[in-house]
């Protein structure tokens, strides 16, 4: 029996740094509204010509550093992200090449915010089949171009960036405990598809679109979904609230993160939060609040780690990691 254990952390964001107080410059709102409403202070934008693929390079190289391995070691690449460089080839196929990875597979994986649960739970399926033995799971956006400028509920939300992990096969004997990935858990739910979607694609209009959001119906739906996929993640692994060392949710609205903490009686100082620095970074969110947990010592091996996410579809999802 095989477990994915996860061996490097990595992350990449843009130089450019956008603050509230920039946007309130050009867009009808304030520095307060925005901080009070969603917990934003500021975010990353790409410059121009940077892609989805520059980020996901850059964050998947300085996972491989961490881990101490290249590219040519890898046997799987799954790049979760809703902003691809090109409608095909799948982004990852870029990053594959650029790592000079030349054997197994690479592709995307489009969950919007879920993306890089779903990502990790695609990757931890095939180790745990023995299909692969390294994979390199990848969350990247440059979600800012999806973005409509005079719509101040959804342009104040999004940012750009990139997380990735290194993953390795370990062999473990059934039923026993240890380090690694201990279970994922996907759900979606296509009835709400137009609570949070782009008015575009190129089967409908053949350009990309733009963010439209109800975010009413997105909040009730976050808080109930977050809560009810933690709790199943702990459930499945006869695990309780008081023994989870660290959240690491996906960073969409502190008000979101704060009632769900409040649903599991976690108190907000095992919650890891980017969201005021980064904003919304779609599938890039969850890695990339991971590495940085990971980087300054906070996440620390034996660590009960629980992900959370949801996104667009609605998709929603959770992963249980012990660090």
């Amino acid at each position: 029996m095989y477990r994915a254990r996860v061996v490097g952390c990595g992350a990449a964001l843009p130089a450019r740094r956008v603050t509230n107080a920039e946007l309130a410059e050009t867009i009808d709102t304030s520095e307060e509204w925005i901080t009070q409403r969603s917990g934003i202070r500021e975010r990353r934008i790409a410059g121009e010509g940077e892609k989805t693929s520059d980020l996901a390079i850059a964050a998947a190289q300085a996972a491989l550093s961490r881990a101490g391995i290249s590219g040519s070691d890898l046997d799987l690449i799954v790049l979760a992200t809703t902003t691809p460089d090109q409608t095909f080839p799948a982004t990852a196929v870029r990053v594959q090449a650029a790592l000079g990875m030349t054997k197994g597979a690479a592709f995307d994986v489009q969950a919007v915010c879920s993306g890089f649960v779903y990502a990790l739970s695609v990757a931890d399926s095939m180790i745990r089949t023995g299909q692969m033995q390294t994979a390199l799971v990848i969350g990247a956006e440059t979600f800012t171009r999806l973005l409509d400028w005079t719509d101040r509920s959804t342009c104040v939300l999004f940012g750009d960036g990139a997380g990735a992990v290194v993953l390795q096969a370990v062999q473990v004997e059934r039923g026993a405990g240890g380090r690694g990935i201990l279970s994922t858990h996907l759900h979606s739910d296509g009835r709400y598809q137009d609570k949070l979607y782009t008015d575009g694609g190129p089967s409908s209009t053949g350009s990309v679109g733009q963010v439209r959001m109800d975010g009413r119906e997105v909040f009730k739906h976050a808080v109930a979904n977050l809560a009810a996929a933690a709790a199943e993640a702990l459930a499945a692994n006869g695990l309780s609230p008081a023994e989870i060392d660290w959240v690491v949710p996906h960073q969409a609205n502190r008000r979101i993160i704060e009632e769900v903490g409040r649903q599991l009686d976690l108190p907000k100082e095992k919650i890891v939060l980017t969201l005021d620095r980064h904003g919304n970074t779609s599938a890039a969110s969850i890695p990339l609040a991971l590495a940085e947990a990971v980087s300054d010592g906070r996440i620390k091996q034996g660590d009960l780690v629980l992900l959370d996410a949801m996104g667009g579809g609605l998709t929603w999802g959770s992963a249980l990691i012990r660090w």
